[in-house]
């Protein structure tokens, strides 16, 4: 069985990151309003990112990881932009030293 972490974005411009085991299924259930709670009130919702997982679990703790994530880090998950989401991830005190430093990414 396949499982699916996913990260929708809602019509306020927000987005929702969750998990199920039939992405199809859930997607149509959040467009509906046939889940209660965070996107039944912003809906049409629009799916921007997902990624299949062997297990339940592994589907769960990407979910979990991602919740935590800056929405700059959640738009570079969903564009593939493996280098903006290593910026993204910098905190922003370690990216201040940098910058007073003059070290960048590519001067390291």
């Amino acid at each position: 069985m396949t499982f699916w972490a996913y990260i929708l974005h809602c019509a306020d411009g927000s987005y929702y990151t969750g998990h199920t085991d039939d992405l199809e299924r859930r997607f149509g259930q959040h467009q509906t309003g046939r889940i209660t709670g965070y996107t039944n009130t912003r809906r049409p919702v629009t799916l921007l990112w997902s990624q299949d997982f062997g297990t339940r679990q592994e589907a769960l703790a990407a979910e979990r990881q991602i919740k935590g994530w800056s929405r700059a880090k959640k738009e570079a998950l969903a564009r593939s932009n493996w280098t903006a989401l290593h910026e993204a991830a910098i905190p922003r005190a370690e990216k201040a030293l940098r910058l007073r430093s003059g070290r960048t990414e590519a001067g390291k």
